[in-house]
């Protein structure tokens, strides 16, 4: 099970990655950050001393201590979608810190999947120059270890989940019961449906999902577990899915 506290692969790779829940391991006495359990994630490499957060939103300041503490320095930051709760902004009446606040004392990349970055500049008004965008498939890495990047668009034209040894972030891609919303401005139901079936096709049932938010008892599962009781995977064809869930 993935927790609050560095887990590392049994091969004793250096991977240092961390589950993060609002309100519990950080913006702690925050009830917008309690009521939403957002996780947010940290991808580090102990050897080379490089991290990247995934979806730093309501306590950036809480954030970078904790990279801090594990003795690594901030590289990049990833997000996984542009809704303020996963990359701070304006969005529905609420101004959310993020990334913006991020880049006023870090100076590094924010990645994202190219459909995304527009949607991140309106809600958070980072500029282009401070935004890269990447295609489905593209590789990152924090010292040696590769991240791959999947696009999974549906939830968001630029969703994208993301795959770091035997761990996949998702975001509001899929939950462990559920999947994100399709109802929101760039959300698509159908696109949804082919990026759960198709999209994440390649991610092996032993991998170990890491949702967006805590909306489930347990933090993770597998995707073996996920594909066999998650009612997003009994429609067989998007005519059946868009019956459930457009």
């Amino acid at each position: 099970m993935v927790t609050g506290s560095p887990t590392y692969a049994e091969d004793m790779s250096s991977l240092v990655f961390r589950q993060l829940l609002s309100g519990r391991d950080f913006a702690k006495g925050d009830p917008m950050a309690g009521q939403m359990v957002n996780f947010a994630y940290l991808i580090g490499d102990r050897d080379s001393g490089e991290a990247m957060l995934v979806d730093p939103a309501y306590d950036v300041e809480g954030l970078l201590e904790i990279v801090d503490e594990e003795g690594l320095r901030l590289t990049g930051v990833i997000g996984t979608h542009y809704h303020a709760d996963h990359v701070g902004g304006k969005m529905m009446g609420f101004d959310v810190i993020g990334i913006s606040d991020l880049l006023a004392t870090h100076d590094v990349p924010i990645h994202l999947q190219k459909p995304e970055t527009e949607f991140v500049t309106k809600v958070t008004g980072v500029g282009d120059d401070q935004l890269v965008g990447h295609d489905g498939g593209d590789v990152l890495h924090v010292g040696d270890i590769p991240i791959n990047l999947i696009h999974t668009p549906g939830h968001t034209p630029g969703s994208q989940c993301v795959l770091v040894e035997d761990r996949l972030v998702s975001g509001d891609t899929l939950f462990l019961d559920g999947c994100g919303r399709t109802d929101l401005p760039g959300g698509d139901a159908a696109t949804l449906y082919h990026s759960l079936n198709s999209g994440l096709a390649g991610v092996a049932d032993d991998v170990i999902l890491c949702p967006g938010h805590q909306y489930s008892p347990k933090p993770t599962q597998t995707m073996g577990e996920t594909r066999a009781n998650n009612i997003v995977y009994r429609p067989d064809t998007v005519e059946q899915w868009l019956q459930l869930f457009s």
